[in-house]
C-alpha cells in the first residue's frame, strides 16, 4: 500500500488521533483565558462617567474641583490592605448617629477585622479624607443623598467623618418623614437624607414601613420626590437594591389614587432605564452645573451565596472574617446589566455625573457585613438561633467599614474628578 505523504496535516491528526474539532476547543479555550482578565475589567465596568459630553472640544472645570489626579490614576481600580495605623477613621463608639442596625460592637461581633482595611489604589494613592476641608467646602450648603438603606449608610458615614469637629450645642439631626437632617449650625449647612428606593414614585415610599414583596413603581413620577431634593449643592444618588425582584417590574401608569390601575410590567432592565433617564431629567432642569454637583453610587454588593466564592453551597457572609482574594471576583447578586444601562444612559448625559464605582472594590469585604450583629426586626426564633445563616444579614454594612471608603472616593471625585 502506498504510504501517506510525509506533509499530510489530515493524516498527521489521525496519527496522533487529534479531532480538528478538540483542536478547535483547544484553541478556543486558550483565546478565552487570554481575554479573561480583560472581560472582568469590562464586566466590572470601571466607568468614568464624570466625562463632559463627547462634542465639548475643552472640557470645563468643575465645581468644587481644585485639582487633578496623578495621570492614569483609576481610584476605583486597587487592592485592600490592612491598615492599624490609620484604620479606622472614627469608633462606633464616638458616632452616636449611626443606626442600631449597623453597629456591629454594640450587638456582639466578637472581631474588629473588618475596621483595619484601607483602599489603596493601583499605582496611586487616594486622597485621605480631610475634615475641616469638607465642612469648609460645605459652609453655607445643602449635601443630599437619596436611595436607599444603602445611601443611608453612606450618609451615616459623612456624618460620622464629620460631627467630632462641630461642637455639641452646635449640631444635630431631625428627621422629617422620608427625609432626615443633620445641620451643623456653625456651618450653616446641613448633610441630608431622603429616602426614595427607586427614586421614582413607589408603594414602598414609606420609610419607616416598606417592606412589601409586590413592589411597583410609577411612571414619570420623580417630581414627587424631587420637589425635596431642590436647591442642593451637592447630590448622591443611588438605586438598585429593590429593583431585583425578578426579571420583570410593575409600572403603574397612572396615579396609585387612579381606581383603573393601569399597570404595565416591564423588563427590570427596561423599568432601571427609566428611572435613570428621568433622574437625568431632573438633574438636568434643576441643577446648574457651573455651581453644583452631581454622584452616582453604583450597586452595593451582597455576599448572600458562599458558592460564589468557592466555599460550599448554603453559606453567606455569617462568620466571614477574610477577604475575597480573587481580583477578577464578582458575585451573583450584582446584576452586569443594570451596569451595563448605567453606562448606556450616562454615557449619553448632557450634564456631567460622577459616576462612584464602588461594586468591584466592594465585592472582595464578605467580611464587613452586619450579619447576625444588629438591632433585629422582630425577635429571632430559636430555630434561627440555631442556625445563624438563616437571617444573617449580608446585604448592610457595619460601621465604621466599607462606607466610609466609598466617602474617601465621594471626597476624592469632589475636589479631584479627573
Amino acid at each position: 500500500m502506498k504510504p501517506p505523504p510525509p506533509n499530510s496535516s489530515s493524516s498527521i491528526l489521525r496519527k496522533s488521533r487529534f479531532s480538528p474539532y478538540l483542536f478547535t476547543l483547544v484553541v478556543f479555550i486558550f483565546f478565552i483565558s487570554i481575554l479573561r482578565k480583560d472581560l472582568a475589567c469590562v464586566f466590572s465596568l470601571q466607568l468614568q462617567l464624570d466625562l463632559a459630553p463627547a462634542t465639548e472640544k475643552k472640557r470645563e472645570k468643575l465645581a468644587f474641583e481644585t485639582g487633578k489626579l496623578e495621570e492614569g490614576c483609576d481610584v476605583f481600580s486597587g487592592s485592600w490592605v490592612r491598615d492599624e495605623v490609620t484604620r479606622p477613621l472614627y469608633d462606633e463608639s464616638d458616632c452616636p448617629y449611626i443606626p442600631p442596625q449597623l453597629t456591629c460592637q454594640k450587638h456582639g461581633r466578637p472581631d474588629r477585622s473588618y475596621q483595619y482595611w484601607r483602599w489603596q489604589p493601583y499605582g496611586c494613592n487616594l486622597s485621605r479624607f480631610n475634615a475641616s476641608m469638607m465642612l469648609e467646602t460645605l459652609r453655607g450648603k445643602r449635601m443630599m443623598f437619596v436611595g436607599d438603606s444603602l445611601n443611608r449608610g453612606q450618609y451615616v458615614s459623612m456624618v460620622c467623618l464629620l460631627h467630632s469637629l462641630i461642637s455639641d450645642d452646635a449640631k444635630s439631626m431631625e428627621t422629617f418623614g422620608s427625609l432626615t437632617v443633620f445641620t451643623a449650625k456653625e456651618y450653616n449647612m446641613t448633610i441630608e437624607f431622603y429616602w426614595a428606593p427607586f427614586l421614582l414614585e413607589s408603594n414602598s415610599d414609606n420609610a419607616v414601613i416598606h417592606r412589601i414583596s409586590d413592589r411597583i413603581v410609577r411612571r414619570d413620577s420623580i417630581k414627587k420626590h424631587g420637589r425635596h431634593w431642590k436647591e442642593s449643592d451637592i447630590m448622591i444618588f443611588n438605586t438598585y437594591l429593590w429593583w431585583i425582584t425578578g426579571s420583570n417590574m410593575k409600572i403603574q401608569q397612572g396615579s396609585f389614587e387612579d381606581e383603573a390601575h393601569d399597570m404595565v410590567e416591564l423588563p427590570t432592565k427596561d423599568a432601571y432605564r427609566m428611572a435613570m433617564n428621568s433622574m437625568l431629567r431632573w438633574v438636568r432642569k434643576n441643577m446648574d452645573p457651573k455651581k453644583t454637583r452631581v454622584f452616582f453610587t453604583s450597586m452595593s454588593p451582597s455576599h448572600g451565596k458562599s458558592i460564589d466564592w468557592g466555599d460550599e453551597e448554603g453559606g453567606n457572609c455569617y462568620n466571614q472574617t477574610t477577604l475575597i482574594e480573587d481580583p477578577n471576583y464578582w458575585g451573583s447578586d450584582s446584576k452586569k446589566s443594570i451596569m451595563e444601562v448605567i453606562g448606556e444612559v450616562f454615557s449619553k448625559s448632557k450634564f456631567p455625573i460622577t459616576f462612584l464605582n464602588i461594586t468591584q472594590l466592594s465585592s472582595y469585604r464578605r467580611d464587613a457585613h452586619t450579619s447576625i450583629y444588629k438591632k433585629q426586626w422582630s425577635p429571632v426564633t430559636p430555630e434561627q438561633l440555631a442556625n445563624p445563616v438563616s437571617y444573617a444579614d449580608c446585604i448592610h454594612w457595619c460601621m465604621p467599614g466599607v462606607q466610609d471608603t466609598w466617602n474617601e472616593l465621594l471626597f476624592t471625585k469632589l475636589f479631584y474628578p479627573h
